[in-house]
This record gives structure tokens, C-alpha cells and sequence, in this order.
């Protein structure tokens, strides 16, 4: 069982005489370190699997760690063993204690949604009711929750009208769950530390049941986690914590890295073990890494080493703009793919924010990439590309009756659900589309007045505006037809803020710019290429996204630097890498850089054997180009370790051979 580890390994799992502290850097094998101290706890130690829990923070996690136990530790030896995450765990204190909590059985869990139109009733009461304000309401009420500073301390604590509002609002919100016999997910924590500060007796029969606690990505506890942990273990200190301060990356939902430092100064006789060893990366990665987070303050100094061999030196990459960044990197990854003979799965793509996924999946749908989108909203499910592309699959298609249904009120039309009744009775009647049936003289048996005219001046509408498509530039007509229907007026009336309804009306413009690339490639290779039949390849390609593929496996993988967390890739591509995007601009205003250097550490430790970090000169916001700042990361890097490219800007003759070396891969691939 401990044949398998390395000596730092193997002392953390065989350590059971008092409280340890694992520091586990990125890839250096922590999940084995706990999975096989659970079994070695059982199996050499004698201590009953009901007596061991294991509590870690997502499901996924929960439910790979209680597979690699079952492999370990099986039958009657593993019964009773609690492997959950920390809001299970709370829930099932809960549910065991509800009478003492004042809960009646069967109480209920409000999610996220549950949260937000609570406390938009309440506020709708007495105070304003804009989204952006109950968002922060809802913000300030979890963290508070968290620090497990209850309603009335809360007001105490108010330091000005914002703070204030919030604690107004959690009191009433506080009164009306439990009213409802209901738990919010910040309860699930807080509920189970009150009830055991509040009941001796309860907190006794529960460290009764649990003689040895593990615990994994400990820097991610906040300060409600830290305390349930710390009164469960009690006077015994049976516990081993596994975390890396250099990846704690949650400070905005509440995280506390310092939990750490707490850690050994409530618990005397904390032992402390490294693991440094790193199975994942190349040694001049890890040395990049490592150089990266010495500019972070330590409590304990940790450097990450591996015998992968030194690899390849990290590539940055500086581009024209954000439209070029995209280019490259999926150009590049396209051509190592053809070159290498290798998978697309290899290759993961890592960013700051979701936006910067919208020019990448617009040039792996060019170049007909398959890719997965992880940590945000595909570009092609957003609610403002689904409308748009419903008017494109009318322009297209006017017997497509789902596009008809969903663009008739969007904007609203005063088209009411009555009328669209007796529209379809008649389109059925006649065996028409809808669309067709609005234009008919014997719709006036079925509908009269103000309902027949709308509909009347819809088709006449939209008829023209496919006429325009096939005899003028289409293009512009599909241009004329957002701003006929005022579309951006009707984002900024139906989005949380106005920044919200920019960003939603600059995707929509994403796509028009799509549509017109896709066009002009179509006529390159056959003149007589027109307008529908590129809204047609949109359309497929929107349909195909939405059916679930029986290979799905080999696509390049796009996701926020948050989301890569405990992921890892041959081949990663930080983008972005600039002043104000990484680190982010509220980070640099707030005085939070130590946070967003650890996001970048993150990142650079996801890549195994090649790292490549981009940035652009000029990004484009809110429709004017701005001159960019390369990242300051970028600066405390090892110069040595980097290969730039493209500093002024990449010769033709550079350009040109890299063509040329894909398409000589590409015929030689197709003629073997």
C-alpha cells in the first residue's frame, strides 16, 4: 500500500500522533497521500471506517477520492466511512439534529434562484429593486454568513447605507427562512457550528462519532469551515489538512489562506510535511512557477522540483490585437495537431474572464476545431446569439415555425399568447408555416384588428428585409434589420446593467462580423456561395453543438484559469497576459495582486510538457481599441526560460514558413 509513494509521501500518511499539515504543490500527488491514509488509518491503524471522515469542496472530488478508497479498502472494512464534501457533511448534521436546530423533518434547501427572489420580495417591499444591488444584498448576506456574524451583529457592524440596506435585508431574510422551514447553502456550514458552540452535549456525540477528520484544499476553508473542522477534532487534534497557500484562489467567495497560519497557532504541536515532488511538469515550468510565487509572501517556503526533464522553454507570444492572439494560438494548435498526428484533448486554453472565450470559439468554428467550453456559457447558447440567430434561421427558412416563436415577441410585439393560438389553428387548418399564415386574407375568420395588423406588418417586414439580403449587401441588410428591431434598446431594458447590456450587444455584432468571415471564405471557393447558405453552416453548427457527441472526448478544452484548477494538459495557452486582465483591473484597484499571481501560478502549473502565454497590443472595449500593457507577471518570469516571438511584429517570411509547414504536415498526413 505505501510501496507506491515517495519517502515525503509515505511520512505524511504514517504520521498519526497529533494534527498534521500537509503542503501539497500543484501535481505532487496529494490525492494519493489522503485516499491511502484513509486505508492505512483502517488497515494498520485499527481506527473503524464509521470513525473517518474525508471532506474535500466539489463533488467531483468527493467522488473520485471515494473511488480510489474503494480500491484500497473494501467490504465490511469500509462501511460507515464518511468521503463528502463540507455542505454534505453540514447537511447530514443538520438532518440528524433538526429538533435541537428548531427545524421540523423534511426541511427545505433553497438554491441560489431560491436566494435571489426571496430577497427580491423582501426588498421590493421597502426598498429598490435593481438586480445589480440585490446581487451585492445577496453577495454581503453569504459572506456574513461565512464569518458566521449573525443579523443583529451585522447591523451593529454597518459602516454606511449599502452595509446598512444588506443587514436590514438579512434580518427579514433570515426570519422568513426559518419561517419557511428552509436552509440556504452558507446555512449548511453555519447552522452546524452554531448548533454545536450552543449544545455541549451535541458537539460531545459528534466528536464521539468522528475520531480522525482529513481534510483537502484547505486553503479554500473560510472561516465557518475552519471552525466546524477545529470542534469536530476537539481536544483529540486526530486530523490531517492537505493544502497549497500558493493556490488559494477563492478569496472572493469567502476562502481564507491564512487558515494555514491558524492552523499552528491553535494547534501547538502541529507537524508540517512537504510535498515538492511534482509528477506533472517539466522542470523548467516548475521553475518558472516557482520564480512567479516567490514574489508572493510565505509563512513556509515550498519549491516544487520533478524529473520530467528540463522540456521546452516557455513561448511568449506578443500579437497585433485580440483578433490576432485568437488566430495564432488555434492555428498553432490545429498545426501541431495535423504535424504530431496527436489529439485535440491535449491542448487546453486558459483565460482570466468568459468574455475572452468569444473570439477563440468564432476561429475554432473557422477552422472547424471541435472544442469543449468549461466555467462559463458557450458563445452560441447566450440568450442575445440565440435570438439573432432565430431572425438569421427565418431569413433563411421563413417555414422554420421554433425561430418564428421565439423572435415574434423579441422585442415585444404586443403579440399575445391568444393570438399565436389562433395563428397556429389556422396555420394548421392550411398546412402552412406560421410565418406564411400571417400574410393570408382568410387569417381575418380567425383574428381582426390591432393582432392581425402587427402580424401583417411583421411578414411585410422581414419579407423585405430578404429581399434586401438577395439583391443588396447582405451583410449590411442584417445590419439594418438588429437595429430595426432596436435590439439594443431591448438589452439594455432587459439586462442587470448597462455594462452587462454593452457586453451583450458587442457578442451580437461578434456574430454579424462571424457570419460576414464565414461569407467571404464560402465565395473563395465557389463564387455563387450566398448569404443563406452561410447562415446555413451557422445554423448546423449550432444544432450539432447542442446534441451530445458519442466521441466528445478529443476537443480542445477552453476554460477560466479558475475552472482549470486540478486539471492538467500536455499543452497550455494562457491568453491575455496583461495589465488589467491578469491581474484584473479590480484586483490592481483593490490591492489584491498576491491573489491574481496565484491564479497565474495556477495556470502555468495545468501544462505538462509546453507553455505558451500570449498577449495582444490593442484589445477592443466597448467598441474603441485600447493600447495594452503586457502583464507584469511576464516581468518576473526567468528570462532565461523564455522564447519571445512577435515582439515588433512576426516577418511575412516567419508567417509564411509556419503556412508552409502546416500544409506540407497536411499532404504528407493524407498521402500516407
Amino acid at each position: 500500500m505505501l510501496s507506491r509513494l515517495n519517502d515525503r509521501q509515505r511520512e505524511a500518511v504514517e504520521y498519526v500522533g497529533g494534527p498534521l499539515l500537509v503542503l501539497a504543490g500543484a501535481g505532487s500527488g496529494k490525492t494519493s497521500v489522503i485516499t491511502t491514509k484513509i486505508a492505512y488509518l483502517i488497515k494498520e491503524k485499527g481506527i473503524k471506517a464509521n470513525k473517518i471522515a474525508a471532506v474535500t469542496f466539489t463533488n467531483k472530488a468527493s467522488r473520485e477520492m471515494k473511488e480510489r478508497v474503494g480500491k484500497l479498502v473494501q467490504g465490511k472494512e469500509a462501511r460507515g466511512l464518511t468521503v463528502s464534501t463540507f455542505h454534505n457533511l453540514g447537511l447530514t448534521i443538520i438532518r440528524r439534529e433538526h429538533k435541537t436546530l428548531g427545524y421540523k423533518a423534511g426541511f427545505s434547501l433553497f438554491d441560489d434562484q431560491d436566494t435571489k427572489s426571496l430577497i427580491k420580495d423582501l426588498m421590493h417591499k421597502d426598498f429598490q429593486t435593481d438586480a445589480e444591488i440585490i446581487g451585492l444584498v445577496q453577495h454581503m448576506i453569504s459572506n456574513w454568513k461565512n464569518d458566521l456574524i449573525e443579523p443583529e451583529q451585522a447591523m451593529g457592524l454597518a459602516q454606511d447605507d449599502r452595509e446598512t440596506l444588506a443587514a436590514a435585508v438579512y434580518r427579514e431574510y433570515d426570519r422568513h427562512l426559518q419561517a419557511y422551514n428552509a436552509v440556504d447553502f452558507d446555512d449548511l456550514i453555519r447552522l452546524p457550528v452554531r448548533l454545536f458552540r450552543d449544545h455541549p452535549d451535541v458537539l460531545d456525540r459528534w466528536q464521539n462519532r468522528m475520531h480522525y477528520m482529513l481534510v483537502d484544499e484547505y486553503q479554500d476553508t473560510n472561516v465557518s469551515q475552519y471552525l466546524l473542522v477545529k470542534l469536530l477534532i476537539g481536544y483529540r487534534g486526530a486530523l490531517t489538512v492537505v493544502g497549497d497557500d500558493d493556490q488559494s484562489i477563492y478569496a472572493w467567495r469567502g476562502a481564507r489562506p491564512e487558515n494555514l497560519i491558524k492552523l499552528g497557532e491553535d494547534f501547538k504541536n502541529l507537524k508540517i510535511v512537504k510535498l515538492e515532488q511534482n509528477y506533472r511538469s517539466t522542470s523548467l515550468i516548475l521553475r518558472c512557477a516557482n520564480t512567479l510565487i516567490a514574489n508572493n509572501p510565505h509563512v513556509y517556503e515550498k519549491t516544487l522540483w520533478s524529473n520530467m526533464g528540463s522540456g521546452s522553454p516557455i513561448r511568449v507570444i506578443s500579437c497585433r490585437n485580440e483578433d490576432a492572439e485568437a488566430e495564432r494560438v488555434v492555428t498553432e494548435i490545429l498545426t501541431h495537431r495535423i504535424k504530431n498526428d496527436g489529439h485535440y484533448k491535449d491542448f487546453a486554453i486558459l483565460y482570466r474572464g468568459n468574455h475572452q472565450a468569444r473570439l477563440l470559439e468564432i476561429k475554432l468554428q473557422a477552422y472547424q476545431v471541435p472544442y469543449k467550453i468549461s466555467g462559463g456559457t458557450s458563445f452560441f447558447s447566450r440568450h442575445e446569439i440565440k435570438d439573432i440567430m432565430g431572425y438569421l434561421r427565418l431569413l433563411v427558412n421563413p417555414e422554420d415555425d421554433n425561430a418564428f416563436l421565439r423572435v415574434i415577441n423579441m422585442p415585444r410585439r404586443e403579440i399575445g399568447p391568444s393570438t399565436l393560438e389562433r395563428l397556429g389553428t389556422y396555420a394548421n387548418s392550411r398546412h402552412i408555416s406560421l410565418f406564411n399564415a400571417c400574410d393570408e386574407l382568410g387569417l381575418e375568420q380567425y383574428l381582426s384588428g390591432k393582432a392581425l395588423e402587427k402580424l401583417g406588418r411583421f411578414n411585410h417586414w422581414l419579407q423585405q428585409t430578404i429581399k434586401r439580403c438577395a439583391q443588396d449587401d447582405p451583410i449590411a441588410a442584417i445590419r439594418q434589420m438588429i437595429q430595426d428591431i432596436d435590439y439594443e434598446a431591448w438589452l439594455h431594458q432587459n439586462s442587470s446593467s448597462p455594462q452587462v447590456a454593452e457586453r451583450r450587444m458587442a457578442n451580437v455584432w461578434i456574430l454579424v462580423d462571424s457570419l460576414r468571415d464565414t461569407l467571404a471564405r464560402m465565395q473563395e471557393e465557389d463564387d455563387e456561395a450566398t448569404i443563406e447558405d452561410a447562415i446555413s453552416r451557422l445554423v448546423l453548427r449550432d444544432m450539432l453543438e447542442q446534441q451530445e457527441k458519442e466521441d466528445d472526448s478529443d476537443r480542445v478544452q477552453l476554460m477560466t484559469l479558475h475552472s482549470a484548477k486540478g486539471l492538467e494538459y500536455p499543452h497550455v495557452y494562457i491568453i491575455g497576459m496583461e495589465e488589467d486582465l491578469l491581474p484584473h483591473r479590480n484586483s490592481i484597484d483593490e490591492g489584491n495582486i498576491e491573489e491574481e499571481r496565484r491564479l497565474a501560478y495556477v495556470g502555468i502549473t495545468r501544462a505538462r510538457e509546453t507553455l505558451t502565454l500570449s498577449f495582444a497590443s490593442q484589445r477592443k472595449q466597448f467598441g474603441e481599441m485600447l493600447n495594452c500593457t503586457p502583464s507584469r507577471f511576464l516581468e518576473e518570469l526567468p528570462e532565461g526560460d523564455l522564447a519571445w516571438e512577435g515582439k515588433e511584429n512576426a516577418p511575412d517570411e516567419a508567417k509564411r514558413a509556419r503556412g508552409h509547414a502546416a500544409l506540407d504536415a497536411l499532404k504528407k498526413r493524407l498521402g500516407g
